[in-house]
């Protein structure tokens, strides 16, 4: 499927995006991985590491013309990302779907689902996409990141 195909199916819906939108997702995505760092429960800088990246998958949507309608808001934008970069990404879906689980599980059923062991493995994560994402930015979208200090 394509995000066009997507858009037909009422999950997206069309969004212009701007370079200072684009930049300030990317300062939070900043601010999550360095509070995600943090001495807080492990829970909670699990929660703000996936926030992260979560923000770095709304980024290639909506410099890619979309936004996600509400239902399914999370799983479509992670689910959007072999779409965009490809189908060597179709692992990383499936390791954000983990995360996304397992970061509502933390969020609304109970204490103690996410490991400190969990929380370094996805902020690695989480900055190696961010550099995929702001290459991939640099090369498909300059426009976007134009004069942008990454």
């Amino acid at each position: 499927m394509s995000l066009a195909q997507w858009a037909d199916n009422g999950w997206l819906r069309p969004h212009k995006t701007s370079a200072k939108e684009i930049s300030d997702l990317l300062r939070i995505v900043e601010r999550d991985l360095q509070d995600a760092a943090g001495s807080i429960s492990a829970d909670w800088r699990f929660g703000i590491a996936y926030n992260a990246a979560l923000k770095l998958c709304t980024i290639l949507l909506y410099a890619s013309g979309y936004k996600p309608e509400k239902a399914l808001q999370h799983y479509r934008t992670i689910q959007a990302l072999p779409l965009i970069l490809g189908s060597a990404y179709k692992e990383d879906v499936k390791y954000l779907d983990t995360c996304r689980n397992k970061r509502n599980t933390a969020e609304y059923d109970y204490v103690g689902v996410a490991a400190t062991d969990d929380v370094d493995e996805l902020i690695d994560f989480v900055k190696e996409l961010r550099e995929t994402i702001i290459k991939w930015l640099e090369e498909k979208h300059p426009q976007l990141v134009s004069g942008e200090k990454i």
